[in-house]
């Protein structure tokens, strides 16, 4: 991972074959917001809420990520990230949906915002959510 990082923005880019997910949880954000991602991935698990749990595809072949957006939240102790994405398979079809995993293939760029004066923290609701409730620090 490079990054670098002033005061509340911080922008990094993984590097092939880094894990997404597992990446963007290590920086130890607990409120933030990631305004865009763009480069490729592979091995891409896509989730869809059926309203009871996640549909799951899993696209293996190499994917341009079109864009990425989500938050960095807390759940008790534990850092929560909710992200979606919309990427293009070769041929230009799109597909998105929740990030639920996904290797970087080549290289992923990344912006994010840490919140300041902002917390953001998870609770779970009956619709089997972890639903986001902000307040002011």
């Amino acid at each position: 991972m490079i990054k670098a990082n002033h005061e509340q923005q911080l922008v990094i880019r993984l590097e092939d074959g880094e894990e997404l997910i597992p990446s963007l949880l290590a920086l130890g954000i607990d409120s933030g917001i990631i305004l865009n991602g763009v480069g490729m991935l592979r091995e891409l698990e896509l989730g869809y809420w059926n309203g009871k749990s996640y549909d799951i595809k899993r696209i293996d072949e190499p994917v341009e990520l079109l864009s990425l957006q989500g938050n960095f939240a807390r759940k008790g102790e534990e850092r929560v990230l909710h992200c979606h994405t919309t990427v293009s398979k070769q041929g230009g079809a799109a597909l998105g949906g929740h990030v639920i995993g996904a290797i970087v293939n080549n290289t992923a760029e990344i912006f994010i915002h840490k919140l300041s004066g902002i917390t953001l923290r998870r609770k779970m609701e009956t619709t089997g959510l972890a639903g986001l409730y902000p307040q002011k620090s």
